[in-house]
């Protein structure tokens, strides 16, 4: 057992290498939502929010999701752009942590996602006016027959407030279940010259 604890399977090196081999493995092993992933955000005044968001892109640059500029979680990142973000995949006893700032994508980065999804989905978003106050849920499906009767024939049209944002990493932490909770952790932290360091943390 000694020797099975002190095997490091969280080793230096490209972070985004590593989050891509655990993220491969991820996919193939959820059975639901492998992307899924705890978007945090905050007030100015450091009230926080988390709810689950949708990877959508990533790499040396960032990790990327898309949503409505008018929620709750786009008018606070118009408010203060620095983020986590939490992936837990329970059937691989592992979670990844990333904290870093907001960068929106561009319009053509929106647009080709927005086109990429499910019509019924380019609808809703149309109609659907995110975190605001609802009356009757009938509101928001006559809302939705109204925009898909204005958009029959033709391409539907991507609000302008709903786009995409780039979280430029600072910091990612990896976490692996370890046999009695002596688990593995390394987080590494980005240089002012963009490469990374890490260090191994206590669990």
């Amino acid at each position: 057992m000694e020797t099975e604890l002190a095997r490091e399977v969280v080793p230096h090196g490209d972070p985004i290498d590593l989050f891509k081999v655990w993220y491969d493995e991820a996919r193939a092993a959820e059975p639901n939502d492998s992307n899924a992933m705890a978007l945090a955000t905050a007030t100015p005044d450091g009230f926080p929010s988390v709810r689950m968001v949708l990877l959508k892109g990533y790499g040396p640059d960032g990790f990327v999701f898309y949503t409505n500029g008018h929620s709750r979680k786009g008018r606070e990142i118009a408010a203060n752009p620095n983020v986590a973000l939490l992936f837990h995949w329970k059937s691989l006893r592992r979670q990844i942590r990333i904290e870093g700032h907001l960068q929106p994508v561009t319009p053509e980065q929106a647009d080709a996602y927005f086109h990429s999804r499910a019509r019924d989905s380019q609808i809703g978003a149309v109609a659907s006016d995110q975190s605001a106050p609802l009356d009757c849920r009938e509101t928001f499906l006559a809302r939705y027959e109204e925009a898909r009767a204005r958009f029959e024939g033709k391409d539907v049209e991507r609000p302008g407030h709903w786009g995409g944002y780039r979280v430029v990493p600072a910091a990612i932490e990896f976490w692996h279940d370890r046999a009695h909770r002596l688990h593995e952790r390394r987080r590494f932290m980005r240089d002012s010259d963009g490469g990374w360091s890490s260090t191994l943390l206590y669990p």
